[in-house]
């Protein structure tokens, strides 16, 4: 009797499973159905203890199992959805289907201070409404797994909050049972809705925008060109290396105006490409890799008919400012692309993602996922006052970031009239030797100006004889050196009434020759007040915190690379390049130049923001101050000096 009743309890209870089973594939649970805009859902599915296993629950690595959804029930089309997922178990997010990491980063991605994911490629959600309750179209459905520590079982190891990241949206608490967790999104009215007049999202704004417009489509390739735009004025890249990742199996057949740095067409003899063109000569294919990396042709390619003939191609990868050359602000290149099943039609086109793209002592630039917008409108290449469309347009946004664990490419010194020391270049301003024996914490040792000539390696006894002539503070174990290939002085040279005067110096310590550099200078105080550069070009930005913008003068626009001494056995000497620049003081109030006001306070190579000095020169008594016909006539020696030594 006893085993009847089991069994009869046993099949209760997996008819009663079934049956809720049943009812929540053919009805939405309660809280979807209250739901009148867009309803995220976290569960948790499963988790399995990592090797190693160790005893410390806070140290075991536990791989898990999750599924999140997005799905709009409401009545306004969901266009670009983005949600946040806040985890907080120090979770390394493996992969997850249907979705990109809006960071454009690669898996797997450490997402312990929570994530922010993207659709990817069903990126638009439709209404029910539209769709006749099409759940394909109104629900994205994301499946993650990764790696998560510190919660031992029967704990759950779920995130924070999950929220909806687009504009527009209210979403309140996050409501937790067990293994799962819901919150429902509404519109928000106070939010301003913008009427945009296009069909798809309005072009956006960035430091570096990237155009991926399909020029031409057949059912299985076609052809893409791709726009590298720089928009901010102190933003640039020099050899510039594009990455992307094909997210549907798509390989590179061509291209023109760009080249990819590897030829290889294995990846679709051994893939699926190999499979389905069984037939194609694929000798013939420029790059089968998922994620190719490509570079911009040099300037004696650009005439070429089989890669060049394409117009803001081939520049050896530059790209400048709009202030210093609007011409040379952006790069083009062209591509024939072929895709594999399903995505044999001529409307089937989806762009890579996970955009990256470097420099040669350049900004770091991050890039967001490609953006639907458009198509793009181009003059009519044969001439006519034509108008010739894209049969479809995505935008890349990339914005200057500044990684906390990044060190710096190049480096300042300070050194003025009033004062016989000069402050040298942090210790490990752009990074440290571990192998060399040398302090990386102790401050640099002050330095005779004459000095900072020297390559770091030549300067010990200068600088240990200086310590002794001035009576400085000497460490058990002298410090590192700056490690930068291009350092810069800035030297106070005189400080009157009506004004002051400041020289530049640039050298160049490494292998490669920047061609066309510049310099930006930003001050607390008395930017405004610059009036002249004496042997570069410069400008005053006033709309970008009074930026002076310094570049070559023709003969003085290449930073020559570091170059062996002038006999065998002498220190190398580095590239230079020097000016003396005037400021005036008649609209600055309650400036002091020699309590620093001098100094700047950000100063940045060719885009990137070099490491000031962390303390600044003291006034050791020389306050000597000269009347405005000495200063001119001092400039004007300094200036006949450099062109001098220039020739």
């Amino acid at each position: 009797m006893k085993m009847v009743s089991k069994s009869i309890i046993f099949y209760i209870i997996l008819f009663s499973v079934n049956i809720k089973a049943q009812d929540y594939d053919g009805k939405l649970p309660p809280a979807e159905n209250n739901c009148n805009g867009i309803f995220l859902s976290y569960v948790f599915i499963s988790r399995t203890k990592e090797l190693p296993h160790v005893k410390n629950a806070t140290a075991q690595a536990w791989a898990f199992k999750a599924t999140a959804t997005v799905l709009n029930a409401g009545i306004y089309e969901l266009k670009n959805w983005k949600i946040f997922i806040g985890f907080q178990n120090r979770e390394l997010l493996v992969s997850a289907s249907n979705a990109v990491l809006l960071s454009g980063d690669d898996f797997p991605a450490p997402v312990g201070n929570g994530t922010y994911l993207a659709g990817y490629p069903q990126a638009d959600l439709k209404t029910s409404i539209d769709t006749a309750g099409d759940v394909k179209k109104i629900q994205a459905e994301i499946e993650l797994t990764g790696t998560q520590f510190g919660i031992k079982p029967p704990g759950y190891p779920m995130p924070k909050t999950i929220k909806l990241f687009n504009d527009g949206y209210k979403c309140p608490a996050a409501k937790r049972k067990a293994t799962k967790m819901h919150v429902c999104c509404v519109k928000d009215p106070k939010f301003k809705v913008k009427n945009f007049t296009t069909k798809y999202f309005p072009r956006q704004s960035g430091d570096l925008l990237i155009s991926y417009d399909v020029m031409q489509a057949y059912p299985n390739n076609y052809q893409a060109q791709v726009t590298i735009q720089n928009s901010n004025p102190l933003g640039r890249l020099d050899q510039w290396n594009l990455t992307w990742e094909w997210m549907r199996g798509e390989f590179i057949y061509s291209m023109r105006g760009a080249y990819t740095r590897k030829k290889d067409y294995s990846n679709c003899v051994y893939g699926a490409a190999g499979q389905y063109y069984k037939d194609f000569d694929f000798s013939k294919v420029l790059n089968c890799e998922k994620k190719p990396t490509i570079a911009d042709l040099p300037r004696e390619r650009a005439q070429d008919k089989d890669v060049g003939m394409l117009p803001f191609c081939c520049r050896n990868g530059s790209i400048m400012p709009t202030v210093m050359n609007a011409t040379n602000s952006k790069s083009v290149f062209q591509l024939q692309v072929y895709k594999l099943p399903p995505d044999l039609n001529l409307t089937a086109l989806y762009p890579p993602e996970r955009w990256k793209i470097v420099g040669l002592l350049n900004p770091d630039y991050k890039c967001g996922q490609a953006l639907r917008v458009d198509e793009a409108q181009f003059l009519d290449p044969t001439g006519l006052h034509a108008t010739v469309i894209a049969i479809a347009s995505w935008q890349i946004v990339c914005n200057i970031t500044k990684p906390k664990d990044r060190a710096n490419r190049c480096c300042v010194s300070y050194s003025a009239y009033y004062n016989d020391s000069a402050i040298p270049c942090n210790t490990c301003a752009c990074g440290c030797d571990n192998s060399v024996k040398c302090s990386q914490n102790a401050p640099g040792l002050l330095l005779p100006p004459e000095a900072l000539l020297v390559p770091f390696a030549n300067r010990r006894e200068k600088s240990l004889y200086w310590a002794k002539l001035k009576h400085y503070h000497v460490p058990k174990q002298l410090p590192c050196g700056d490690k930068c290939g291009v350092t810069i002085n800035w030297h106070i040279d005189s400080n009157y009434k009506s004004g002051w005067t400041a020289r530049i110096t640039l050298f160049n310590w490494g292998a490669v020759n920047f061609v066309d550099w510049f310099v930006g200078i930003q001050f607390k105080k008395t930017g405004s007040g610059f009036a002249q550069a004496f042997s570069f070009n410069g400008t005053l930005l006033r709309n970008i915190n009074d930026t002076i913008f310094l570049k070559g003068l023709p003969g003085l626009n290449y930073l020559m690379a570091e170059a062996d001494g002038p006999k065998p056995g002498d220190p190398r000497v580095p590239g230079k390049q020097q000016s003396v620049l005037r400021f005036n003081k008649k609209h600055l109030k309650g400036i002091d130049i020699l309590k620093g006001d001098g100094f700047p306070t950000k100063l940045l190579f060719n885009g990137e923001e070099c490491a000031l000095p962390t303390h600044l020169l003291a006034a050791d008594g020389r306050k000597w101050r000269a009347k405005s016909w000495v200063i001119a006539i001092i400039t004007l020696l300094t200036f006949l000096l450099m062109l001098k030594d220039l020739q």
